[in-house]
């Protein structure tokens, strides 16, 4: 089969994000540009609809209120939850510090993590005092779930890995990882910041304890993503900041606190972040994540196969990789490739990827990284190669 035979068709959707154009982005990991979908539903939210929620009792308000509710529910059937177990935050960054600073320990001060882990998931629970150890990867970049059936213990409170890895777009047997944490009574945390674009997730299926996600990795807006926790472990943890709308009963005295998710949703909301969420998630839900994780690995694909044939590039991470492809060019720091691509008009990201401990174990500084979207086409990766072809030509590598 060709490598154009491999592409989808049906995923014609470029001419939905105005702010491509001939721009070959493919920096999706990083941020995923938005569709016109998106960005109308955040400017009626922020226009004609505006007002507060929770608190007005005139019909805008109580109009706003029912959206931002909305908003909760279509993220929770998304992955498969319920509405009280979802806890709108920041992104998935505040939800894993949420977890980290008020989950009771009970005696249990070790978190399991992968070495490919993102520093989102290494520095909230260093803050929060616990003890890291580490499971090492596999020869094609995956967490070795066998190591780490060996290496967990009583003593881990939790098991927090990546779903998929930013940098290496390996995607982890999350089903057999909530096996391994619940064999020795810890939780599973999962940082699936790249997996909900492009995944099916069901967090019961999977059997995860909790799972952190971003918006705008998800074609909605930033400063919006979400806490999945199961309920009872949610009503377990206290509430991490104080304010309006997450109160019983105040009194210079004492407070009491709504129960979850309320409790730990202190002041104004980000209504028009979880609209526009909203919008992105039912945008995903009309195209299909098969279809769009599909059209990406076919991409993943082609763009390997062009790149294999380069002696002076080397391909890191497994061959199935979802919507990801890493690689270092000989001789050539990775801003440098980078900076050449940017003049060709291609966008990737270039530098450690918030993955410093990874870059260590994979013995480079940084690397390149090409991530792919919905709208991504075979054109992209052609410009891609074009690009690093100049690149090797400047650098008299080729």
């Amino acid at each position: 089969m060709s490598v154009e035979t491999r592409i989808r068709a049906d995923l014609d959707v470029r001419d939905q994000f105005p702010a491509l154009g001939d721009w070959h982005y493919l920096d999706s990991a990083a941020t995923a540009q938005k569709p016109q979908a998106v960005l109308d539903a955040i400017e009626l939210a922020y226009g004609r609809d505006y007002a507060t929620v929770h608190r007005g009792v005139y019909q805008r308000s109580s109009d706003m209120t029912l959206a931002f509710e909305d908003a909760r529910f279509a993220l929770a059937r998304y992955i498969g939850a319920s509405a009280n177990e979802i806890v709108f935050t920041r992104g998935a960054t505040e939800a894993i510090n949420l977890v980290a600073r008020q989950l009771p320990k009970e005696g249990r001060g070790r978190v399991l993590v992968s070495a490919l882990e993102h520093h989102s998931n290494i520095v909230p629970w260093q803050l929060a005092g616990y003890q890291l150890d580490v499971v090492p990867l596999t020869t094609d970049g995956r967490i070795d779930l066998d190591a780490a059936e060996g290496m967990v213990s009583e003593e881990h409170r939790v098991v927090a890995f990546a779903h998929v890895s930013n940098v290496l777009g390996s995607i982890l047997d999350a089903r057999r990882a909530a096996d391994i944490a619940h064999s020795k009574d810890a939780l599973l945390l999962l940082d699936g910041c790249q997996s909900a674009p492009r995944l099916t997730v069901e967090v019961a299926e999977i059997g995860c304890d909790f799972y952190a996600c971003s918006g705008h990795k998800l074609y909605g807006p930033t400063g919006i993503g979400a806490l999945f926790g199961r309920h009872e472990l949610l009503q377990s943890m206290p509430p991490w900041q104080g304010g309006g709308a997450m109160i019983d009963r105040v009194s210079f005295e004492s407070s009491t606190f709504l129960d979850a998710p309320a409790r730990f949703e202190a002041g104004t909301p980000h209504i028009v972040g979880a609209i526009g969420l909203h919008a992105a998630i039912d945008w995903v839900e009309g195209i299909g994540r098969a279809a769009i994780h599909n059209h990406e690995t076919s991409l993943v694909a082609a763009t390997r196969e062009a790149l294999r044939r380069t002696n002076s590039i080397r391909l890191l991470g497994p061959e199935d990789s979802a919507g990801i492809v890493s690689f270092e060019v000989e001789g050539v720091h990775p801003h440098d490739v980078g900076t050449i691509l940017d003049d060709a008009g291609v966008a990737i990201r270039a530098g450690h990827h918030c993955a410093q401990p990874l870059m260590d174990v994979l013995g480079v500084p940084a690397t390149c990284r090409a991530s792919f979207a919905a709208h991504s086409t075979l054109n992209d990766v052609d410009a891609l190669v074009d690009g690093l072809n100049r690149v090797q030509r400047i650098f008299g590598n080729g």
